[in-house]
C-alpha cells in the first residue's frame, strides 16, 4: 500500500520540483516521471480508442434521429426509439378473432399471409389515424395478450467507406466456388448474379454497396450468386418483414448461404426467420456493423446460429469502427481491398460489411458439398489463422483483398 501511494504521490511532487519524501537525491523522482512517461504513452492509445467508440456511438444516435426526421412520412421511432414503418405494425401468428378485434379497434389490414418457404404466419396492420406507433404497440399487446406484436423495424448497410481507387493490379482469384445469397440492395455488373429478386418498392435497383459485395464474392471465387434488394427506392426499405421474405425466398431458390451486411435492432419476427431459415439447412452469415464496440448489439448477427463476422485491415488488426455481436465467429478482410462498383470502376472499401460476405465464401465452398452445415463449419473451422476474443475463431479468407 506504501509503495502504491508513492507511485500515486510521485508524480505530482515531481512535477513541483520537489524530491520525495525518503528521496533526498531525488532519484526516485526521475524514475516515477519515467514511470508516469511509459503510463501516458501505454493509455494514451486506450483513450484515443474510448473517444472514438464514445464518438461513433453518438454519431449513430444522432444519424438514426436524423434519419428519421427526414423521411418523417415514412419512419417513425418505435416504442425502443429505433426506426420503422411508419404506421404499421406487424402481428404473428394471428388466430381465432385477432383480426376481427383490431379491426374494430380501427385496425386495417394491409396484408396477411405466411412467408414462403419459412412458414411464419404473420398480418401487417395499419395503425387508427392520429395513433403512435408507440401508443398503438402498447395497446395492441394489452388487446391481444400471448401474441407477439412488433413494429417493422429498420436495418440499415454496416458499409462504411467506399473511395476511388488508384491503379490495382489485378485480383487473384481464391479457390471456392459454391452458391451464396445476398440480402442487400440491388447488385449490377456481376456475372456471377445467377437471379435477383426485389422486396420493397422500386426494387431491384442497383445499389453500390451491394455491388460491391458482389464484386469481393466472384473475387472469392463464388461460382453463383443471388441478390434479393430490401430497399429499392423506398425510405422505408430494409425493414425486417422484407428482410424475412428474402430469407424465404433464398431457401425456396435452394440456396446454402446467405450473406447479410445489414444491422438492427432485435426484431421478433426476424428472429424467427432466421431460425426457421436455420432449422431448414440455411446458414446465414451477419456484419457485426461499424458503430463500435460501444454500441447496442447488432442484429442479425446476434440471433442465435447466426455467424457473426468482424473485418481486419491489411495488418490483421479489428478495425476501430467494428461493432459487436453477443457472439463472434469469425473476422475476415475488411479494409485495405478494393472492389468494382459500375460507373465507378475499382473503388477501396473498409467496414465490416465487406468481411461478412468473405467468410460467406469460404463456407460456401464447402456446403453443401461436404454435406451438412456442421462439417463444412467444422472445415472452416482448420482454415481460420489467429483466434482470440477479439476475431472469435480466427480469420478468414486473407487472401481475398481484391475484387473482380
Amino acid at each position: 500500500m506504501a509503495i502504491l501511494l508513492l507511485l500515486v504521490s510521485g508524480p505530482a511532487r515531481a512535477q513541483l520540483g520537489l524530491p520525495l519524501p525518503g528521496d533526498p537525491l531525488g532519484t526516485l523522482g526521475q524514475i516515477t516521471d519515467t514511470v508516469g512517461d511509459v503510463t501516458r504513452d501505454t493509455l494514451e492509445p486506450v483513450r484515443d480508442v474510448a473517444r472514438g467508440a464514445r464518438t461513433l456511438a453518438r454519431d449513430r444516435l444522432r444519424r438514426l434521429t436524423r434519419f428519421a426526421e427526414q423521411n418523417r412520412e415514412t419512419v417513425e421511432l418505435d416504442d425502443t426509439g429505433a426506426p420503422a414503418r411508419r404506421g404499421e405494425v406487424l402481428l404473428l401468428d394471428p388466430a381465432g378473432h385477432d383480426l376481427e378485434m383490431v379491426r374494430g379497434k380501427g385496425y386495417g389490414v394491409i396484408e396477411q399471409g405466411s412467408i414462403d418457404g419459412l412458414g411464419i404466419a404473420f398480418a401487417r396492420l395499419s395503425v387508427p389515424q392520429g395513433l403512435s406507433l408507440k401508443r398503438s404497440l402498447r395497446d395492441l399487446r394489452k388487446l391481444l395478450p400471448g401474441r407477439e406484436v412488433t413494429a417493422d423495424q429498420l436495418h440499415f448497410t454496416s458499409g462504411g467507406a467506399m473511395t476511388a481507387a488508384g491503379a490495382s493490379a489485378a485480383a487473384a482469384t481464391s479457390p471456392g466456388g459454391g452458391t451464396i445469397g445476398v440480402i442487400d440492395g440491388g447488385i449490377a455488373g456481376s456475372d456471377r448474379l445467377a437471379a435477383q429478386r426485389g422486396f420493397a418498392s422500386g426494387a431491384p435497383k442497383a445499389n453500390e454497396h451491394a455491388s460491391a459485395i458482389a464484386s469481393l464474392l466472384a473475387g472469392a471465387g463464388a461460382a453463383r450468386i443471388y441478390g434479393a434488394d430490401v430497399y429499392g427506392s423506398d425510405p422505408g426499405g430494409g425493414n425486417a418483414l422484407a428482410i424475412a421474405k428474402a430469407l424465404g425466398w433464398m431457401r425456396e431458390q435452394g440456396v446454402p448461404v446467405v450473406s447479410i451486411s445489414l444491422v438492427g435492432p432485435r426484431n421478433v419476427l426476424l428472429a424467427k426467420a432466421i431460425a426457421a431459415a436455420r432449422a431448414k439447412g440455411l446458414v446465414v452469415v451477419a456484419a457485426v456493423g461499424n458503430d463500435g464496440a460501444a454500441a447496442p448489439p447488432a442484429y442479425p448477427a446476434s440471433y442465435p446460429g447466426v455467424v457473426a463476422v468482424t473485418g481486419v485491415d491489411g495488418k490483421g488488426r479489428v478495425l476501430i469502427e467494428a461493432g459487436r455481436a453477443l457472439h463472434l465467429d469469425y473476422a475476415a478482410p475488411g479494409a485495405d481491398m478494393t472492389a468494382m462498383v459500375p460507373d465507378r470502376g475499382r473503388v477501396s472499401v473498409r467496414g465490416t460489411s465487406y468481411a461478412a460476405p468473405l467468410a460467406a465464401a469460404r463456407i460456401a465452398a464447402h456446403y453443401p458439398r461436404l454435406g451438412s452445415s456442421v462439417t463444412a463449419l467444422k472445415t472452416v473451422d482448420a482454415e481460420a489463422v489467429g483466434a482470440s476474443k477479439r476475431t472469435g475463431r480466427g480469420v478468414l479468407c486473407g487472401a481475398c483483398r481484391k475484387g473482380l
